[in-house]
């Protein structure tokens, strides 16, 4: 593999297993630091929630700080067309290390925000600010980290290397949830509340800074660099919506259903566990570790399965299945008493999601030409995100708080059956997927 000198790789030659696996690992690390630092606001948000909204019960301190929770989806879009544009003009290697750099920042503010009781309003306001820095970067990585593996992944094992994007999406979160762990045990609550609760924020915002440090040495997609050499055209926002409205509107679809699952499924769980199954905050955190270790092991399996069965075949199951079991896991999980119980049905359904969740980076890369791709695969994600995985806990403690919670479980089914719905219709990316080289 011949290196450019400015630090791309070459495209005339091929990758070697070992050029290929660091530039995974390398690629995947800002994806694992971000997702740490956005599940830190959700993992620790049953401790903080009174700090920055101390009146009413858990329900009422829960809900506002889910809406801020929420906001950082706003920003998520905004993020994914300006990094998305960056990637596509300036490389994917620039934009993921841009992306760090601004994950650590908005951490870092996080972890110094004084309480409501300190300065009053301008406590959640200025967390607000916080989690809408955290959503800007995050909304760029999704997008630029898809991109990256896809292109860096062989054509015959795509489905399995970029699986990692979401291996590491959930080993972000079990690493948030085990910094929560440890503290449970080192700390008590009171301590945790006041302060233990600063203690995950500052980690993220030296992990992204470690990581920034990685990812300025990457090196470039041969993708990239063969659309660089011939000309491409460059890379306009109207240009996804006017040449490739089909597929922009199939990654929106996609990513509504997988994103409303995703959020009800992992972090809205520990909140459901503790507020509706009454499981205690500590038994929450455990079970929401274990099922996310369990799914963390059946993510590359199912990238596996996705390259020999298709990915179009995947998709379709995960979100069949998901239509029709969503409503009678998370019934038979709100009566649940036993914590082995507990944690079968979350397992079950995650299993269930595995599909969706291996083949998700993959699909959306092959479906748009390079020149395009970073923004046709980051900007409809995030604003499905915003409008659908950024609500999820809203929606859901707002059917809770108005006594129709089944009514959640029924919303989740639907927008996953529409999901089945476009990926049963959807062209086979894996037979006739854009990303050309090898």
């Amino acid at each position: 593999m011949v290196q450019a000198a400015d630090g791309q790789a070459g495209h005339g030659g091929a990758l070697t297993p070992i050029r290929r696996l660091a530039a995974i690992l390398g690629g995947s690390a800002g994806n694992l630091v971000e997702w740490y630092d956005w599940f830190a606001y959700a993992s620790f948000s049953i401790y903080f929630a009174k700090v920055f909204f101390p009146k009413g019960d858990q329900t009422d301190q829960l809900l506002p700080t889910s809406v801020i929770f929420a906001l950082g989806f706003v920003a998520r879009p905004v993020g994914a067309w300006a990094m998305g544009l960056f990637a596509d003009r300036a490389g994917r290697r620039s934009a993921l290390a841009v992306s760090v750099m601004l994950m650590s920042v908005g951490s870092l503010l996080a972890a110094l925000v004084p309480g409501f009781a300190s300065i009053g309003a301008w406590a959640p306001a200025l967390l607000t600010v916080a989690r809408l820095i955290q959503g800007f970067s995050l909304g760029g990585q999704y997008g630029v980290s898809a991109t990256y593996l896809s292109e860096m992944a062989g054509r015959g094992r795509r489905g399995f290397w970029s699986s990692f994007q979401f291996v590491t999406l959930i080993g972000g979160q079990l690493i948030a949830l085990a910094v929560l762990i440890v503290l449970q045990h080192a700390l008590n609550a009171a301590a945790l509340e006041a302060w233990g609760w600063r203690v995950a924020f500052v980690i993220g915002a030296v992990l992204a800074l470690t990581v920034f440090a990685v990812q300025i040495r990457l090196d470039e997609t041969a993708s990239y660099g063969a659309a660089k050499a011939e000309g491409a055209p460059r890379a306009e926002t109207m240009l996804l919506f006017t040449r490739h409205p089909r597929e922009t509107a199939i990654v929106f679809v996609l990513t509504s259903a997988g994103s409303l699952a995703f959020y009800a499924f992992t972090t809205y769980m520990q909140k459901f566990l503790t507020n509706t199954a009454r499981f205690s905050k500590a038994q929450a955190t455990d079970l929401s570790a274990w099922s996310l270790i369990g799914f963390l092991v059946v993510l590359p399996i199912a990238g596996w399965l996705g390259d020999r069965l298709g990915r179009k075949t995947l998709l379709g199951v995960s979100f069949g299945l998901l239509a029709v079991f969503t409503w009678p896991i998370l019934t038979a999980l709100a009566r649940q008493t036993s914590e082995p119980g507990a944690l079968l049905l979350l397992l079950t359904v995650l299993v269930l999601f595995s599909g969706y969740a291996a083949m998700s980076a993959v699909v959306k890369a092959e479906l748009f030409p390079t020149h395009v791709r970073g923004l046709g695969v980051a900007l409809p994600y995030a604003l499905a995100n915003a409008v659908f995985g950024g609500t999820a806990e809203t929606v859901a403690l707002s059917f809770k708080k108005a006594g129709l919670e089944s009514g959640f479980y029924v919303y989740v089914s639907v927008v996953c059956a529409v999901a089945f719905a476009v990926a049963v219709r959807m062209r086979d990316t894996q037979k006739a997927g854009l990303i050309r080289e090898d």
